[in-house]
């Protein structure tokens, strides 16, 4: 199981290769949106906002968050790992229900760009 330091660092890492994104994708990452990123297994949610191309945490709470953020993800830490790594595709992470996405309608068509 992933640790809470491991998870920060991948959304760390995560936050880079936005920051790095070019063409549909830079207009993806652009967004400026609160974010929330809940980690299910440690029961943990990291809680922040993508602004400037990157997502900045400026929160990690004890359970769900306290906010409906505007972007919302749900996953397992080992999860979140592997997406940012490259091991597990996010389409099909998705499409098995590992991973949650909910956001606004347009902010899903914004983010589909990312997949």
């Amino acid at each position: 199981m992933a640790t809470i330091e491991e998870c920060r660092a991948a959304l760390e890492k995560l936050s880079d290769n936005m920051r790095s994104a070019e063409g549909d994708v830079r207009t993806a990452v652009a967004l400026d949106r609160s974010v929330s990123c809940r980690i299910t297994d440690l029961d943990i949610t990291f809680v922040g906002r993508m602004t400037g191309g990157r997502i900045v945490v400026e929160d990690t709470v004890q359970g769900p968050p306290r906010e409906k953020a505007q972007i919302r993800l749900a996953m397992k830490g080992d999860d979140l790992v592997a997406l940012v790594s490259g091991e597990l595709h996010f389409a099909r992470a998705w499409g098995s229900g590992r991973v949650k996405l909910e956001a606004g309608l347009r902010d899903l068509l914004l983010l589909r760009k990312l997949l």
